[in-house]
C-alpha cells in the first residue's frame, strides 16, 4: 500500500515538474513573439528586412543561446508539430488573407492565377520528381521509392504563401501581389491535395486506371474544397442576415463569423479535402456576403480581429521554424555524411528554381497571348519578379517533409533525416536570401513612378486601403465603382475579353439573385436604431 502511494506520489511530482516546464516555455516563446514585433517595428524602414526574416533570426539565435545552456542536447522550447502548424496556425492566415484580398484584382486575373497555381504545380512537381530520381541515387540516396520521389516533388513545389504577404505589397504592386499571393494560395492548395493522393495510392504499381482514379480524385478535392468554402460563407451570411444577431449582441455576430470561418477548415478536413482552398474562399465570400450584414462596430472589429490573429500566427511560424531548425536529434543523424546533406540541399534548391521557371515564363507567354490590352498582359520584368517571389519554401514544406520522413517528429532512418535536414535548409537559405533581396529586386525592375496617392478609408469594404494612381486600369480596389461594362456582343467576348464579360453577368446574377438572399451592400438588413442604420443616415446627410 505504501509502494503504490509513493509511487503515485512520485508520479505526481514528475507531472507537476513537466507541467512547470511547459509553463516556462511557453512564457520564454511568447516573450519572443512579442521581441519579434516590437523589432519587427524598430525595422519597418529598413528596405532589406521584413518580419518574418527578423522572426525567423530571433528563432535562429534563441536556438543557438539554448544549445549553448543545455550543453549541445537542445535547441528548442517547443517540438515542431506538423498538425499544431495545420490545425491552429495556417487557418486564420489563409482565412485572413481571403477575407482581405482585393477581389476585383484577385478575379480579373483569376485564369491566370490557376494557371499558376494548380498546373504550374503540377510542372514543378513533375520536374523535382525527375530530377531527384536522377540525381539522388548517384549522391548516395538509394531507399527511396516512386511514390516517395513525387511526394519530394509536392513537398518541394509548395511555395511560401506566408512570407509571400511580407515581401509583396498589396497597394505599391497590385497586380504582382495578386498573382503571387493569388498562385501561392492555389500552389499550396494544390500541393497538399497532391500530397494526400500520393499517400492514398501504390505509384509502385501505377496502370491507366490508377492514373485516371488519381487524376479524378485530385480534381474532385479541388472542385469539393472550393465548393464547401463557399457553401459556409453563405451560410453565414444567410444565418446573420436572417436573425441579425447586432440588435442584441455584436459579440454573437463577431463570433459566429470566427467560428463558422474555422468550422470550414475543420469540415475540410474532417472529409478529407483541402483545408486551404475552403478557409480562402470562405474568406471571399464572407467579406462579400457576411461583413456588410453586421453592424459597423462588428465590422471593424473583424477586421482588426482576422488581421491581428492572422500577423500573430505568422511570426509565430517563422519564430517556431527557426528554432526547430537547429534540433541537434535531426542533425546528429548526418553527421558522419555532411556532404550528402550539402549535395542534396543544393540539388534540392537547384531543381526549385529550374521548376519555377518551367511554368512560369511559358505560362505568363499563354497568358499574354489572350489579353488584349497591352497594359494587361505580364511583362518580362513582372515575370522575372513572379519566379523570384515564389521561390520561398516555408513552413507548409515543412509540415509536409514532417509528415513523410517522421513519425511523431522523430526519425532513425540516415536517408530521412538527410531529407529533413535539407528541407530546413532550403526553407531557411529560400526565405532569408530570396526573400531578403525580393524588395530590392522590385524597386530595381519596377522603379516606383510619381504618382499621386489617395486615400479610401470607406465603412462598405473590410479594408481601408492607399494605392496609387495605378496605369494601365490596374484598380487594386474590389468595391470601387467601375465603369460600366456593355452588354457583351456575341461569345467571341467571352474569349477576347473573358473577365470584364464574365463581371458583366455575375454582377447582373448578384445583383439579381445573391444579394437579395444573402445580403450584402446595398442589401444590408435596416432594424430601426441599429447602428447600420444610423451610419446610413449620415452617408445619405
Amino acid at each position: 500500500m505504501d509502494a503504490s502511494f509513493s509511487t503515485i506520489v512520485s508520479r505526481l511530482q514528475a507531472l507537476s515538474t513537466s507541467d512547470h516546464t511547459s509553463v516556462v516555455s511557453l512564457n520564454l516563446f511568447v516573450a519572443l513573439l512579442l521581441a519579434c514585433i516590437v523589432i519587427g517595428h524598430l525595422l519597418e524602414e529598413n528596405r532589406w528586412m521584413n518580419e518574418s526574416i527578423t522572426a525567423l533570426m530571433i528563432g535562429l539565435c534563441t536556438g543557438i543561446v539554448i544549445l549553448l545552456t543545455t550543453g549541445m542536447k537542445s535547441s528548442h522550447l517547443l517540438v515542431f508539430s506538423e498538425d499544431l502548424f495545420f490545425i491552429y496556425l495556417l487557418p486564420p492566415i489563409i482565412f485572413n488573407a481571403g477575407f482581405q484580398v482585393k477581389k476585383k484584382q484577385f478575379f480579373r486575373n483569376f485564369m491566370t492565377i490557376m494557371l499558376f497555381g494548380a498546373i504550374g504545380t503540377l510542372v514543378s512537381c513533375t520536374i523535382i520528381s525527375l530530377g531527384a530520381i536522377e540525381f539522388f541515387k548517384k549522391i548516395g540516396i538509394n531507399s527511396f521509392d516512386i511514390g516517395d520521389y513525387i511526394a519530394i516533388g509536392a513537398i518541394f513545389a509548395a511555395t511560401d504563401s506566408v512570407c509571400t504577404l511580407q515581401v509583396l505589397n498589396q497597394d505599391e504592386t497590385p497586380l504582382l501581389y495578386s498573382l503571387v499571393f493569388g498562385e501561392g494560395v492555389v500552389n499550396d492548395a494544390t500541393s497538399v491535395v497532391l500530397f494526400n493522393a500520393i499517400q492514398s495510392f501504390d505509384l509502385n504499381h501505377i496502370d491507366p486506371r490508377i492514373a485516371l482514379q488519381f487524376i479524378g480524385n485530385f480534381f474532385y478535392l479541388f472542385f469539393a474544397s472550393t465548393m464547401l468554402g463557399v457553401l459556409t460563407g453563405l451560410l453565414s451570411a444567410y444565418i446573420i442576415k436572417k436573425l441579425y444577431f447586432g440588435r442584441h449582441s455584436t459579440d454573437r455576430e463577431v463570433a459566429l463569423m470566427m467560428l463558422m470561418a474555422y468550422l470550414s477548415y475543420m469540415m475540410a478536413e474532417l472529409f478529407y479535402l483541402s483545408g486551404i482552398l475552403t478557409v480562402f474562399f470562405c474568406g471571399i465570400v464572407m467579406s462579400h456576403y457576411t461583413w456588410h450584414n453586421v453592424t459597423e462596430s462588428s465590422r471593424v472589429t473583424t477586421k482588426h480581429a482576422f488581421a491581428t490573429l492572422s500577423f500573430v500566427a505568422e511570426t509565430f511560424i517563422f519564430l517556431y521554424v527557426g528554432m526547430d531548425a537547429l534540433d541537434i536529434e535531426k542533425w546528429r543523424f548526418v553527421s558522419n555524411s555532411p556532404g550528402t546533406s550539402v549535395a542534396v540541399s543544393s540539388v534540392l534548391l537547384a531543381l526549385v528554381l529550374a521548376g519555377r521557371a518551367a511554368f512560369v515564363f511559358p505560362l505568363s507567354l499563354l497568358s499574354n497571348l489572350t489579353k488584349k490590352n497591352p497594359n494587361e498582359r505580364i511583362s518580362f520584368r513582372q515575370q522575372v519578379i513572379i519566379w523570384w517571389a515564389g521561390l520561398m519554401r516555408g513552413a507548409v514544406s515543412m509540415a509536409l517533409a514532417y509528415n513523410k520522413f517522421t513519425s511523431s517528429g522523430h526519425t532513425h532512418l540516415r536517408d530521412n533525416a538527410i531529407m529533413i535536414t535539407s528541407t530546413i535548409t532550403v526553407v531557411l537559405f529560400s526565405t532569408v536570401v530570396f526573400g531578403f533581396l525580393t524588395q530590392p529586386l522590385i524597386r530595381l525592375l519596377l522603379p516606383s513612378p510619381k504618382h499621386t496617392s489617395i486615400v479610401v478609408s470607406d465603412p462598405n469594404t473590410p479594408k481601408s486601403f492607399t494605392f496609387p494612381l495605378l496605369r494601365g486600369g490596374q484598380d487594386s480596389e474590389p468595391d470601387l465603382v467601375v465603369p460600366d461594362i456593355g452588354r457583351p456582343g456575341s461569345l467571341r467576348a467571352l474569349w477576347t475579353t473573358p473577365a470584364h464579360t464574365v463581371h458583366y453577368y455575375w454582377r447582373k446574377f448578384d445583383d439579381a439573385f445573391m444579394r437579395p438572399v444573402f445580403g450584402g451592400r446595398g442589401f444590408v438588413p435596416y432594424v430601426p436604431g441599429s447602428p447600420t442604420e444610423r451610419s446610413v443616415h449620415q452617408w445619405e446627410g
